[in-house]
């Protein structure tokens, strides 16, 4: 199978066998694999490493399309096929091409953390989502809206702040807000995360509907990791591994 690895001098795409699954764990055959950006920074101490932790793709071999947010410590899914833990499947949205359900793992777990696990967020109370705009803040928009909270513009009083980008908005925002959670840096008076895998969490998502930005084969590996690092993007990146037909 054809894979994408990050060694010390930089990416390549190289041919192996095709992985076998262990205890708990599944053969996914990846249609689709979203990147995110920084994160060929996050596995330098464990080269070569496969990058991109996002996939939408089909269970081996009882064909269930299922996507996923796989763990961090271990190889991504940037490859034709993929050994993939269990628990963090979840069944592919209908509504959503294998390219959006890819792009949809990250943001719509962080949103669900940030809003329901870390910040209590209960209908009706006042929600502000900073960077609004952003990958992961377009979705809590979304979910924050389905959860019937009000939203308000920056600089309004609220009960729960969500901050995706810290800097100066957390620090102008965070006085009017009753509870703070930032995915952006730790910072005092505020609840700081990482997204965490979760496949149970993945399937009670309510209809999302990621941005993706662009989307590039496989083989276009590089061209697509540079624009992963480029700024003004409008959502995700995300590797077209197979065809959904095949």
């Amino acid at each position: 199978m054809k894979v994408v690895r990050l060694h010390a001098d930089g990416l390549r795409l190289e041919h192996t066998a095709r992985p076998e699954p262990g205890p708990d764990e599944v053969l996914v055959r990846v249609r689709a694999a979203a990147i995110t950006r920084d994160e060929l920074t996050w596995t330098t101490e464990r080269l070569p490493a496969v990058p991109s932790h996002e996939l939408s793709g089909v269970v081996e071999p009882t064909g269930e399309q299922v996507i996923a947010l796989t763990p961090f410590d271990r190889d991504g899914v940037a490859a034709e096929w993929a050994v993939v833990p269990r628990s963090v499947l979840a069944p592919k949205p209908a509504g959503l091409s294998d390219e959006e359900a890819a792009a949809l793992p990250m943001p719509g777990l962080t949103a669900w953390q940030g809003l329901v696990v870390h910040g209590q967020l209960k209908a009706d109370q006042r929600v502000l989502v900073t960077g609004a705009r952003g990958g992961v803040g377009h979705v809590a928009a979304q979910l924050a809206r389905i959860l019937g909270a009000v939203m308000v513009e920056e600089g309004a009083p609220c009960d729960l702040l969500f901050d995706t980008v810290g800097g100066e908005s957390l620090a102008r925002n965070a006085d009017g807000a009753a509870r703070v959670v930032t995915i952006a840096a730790e910072a005092p008076g505020a609840h700081y995360f990482i997204v965490e895998p979760d496949g149970a969490q993945l399937a009670s998502l309510p209809e999302l509907r990621p941005q993706v930005d662009s989307v590039f084969a496989l083989g276009d590996f590089e061209a697509a990791f540079a624009r992963s690092a480029e700024r003004g993007k409008h959502g995700k990146v995300v590797l077209r591994v197979a065809d959904g037909t095949a």
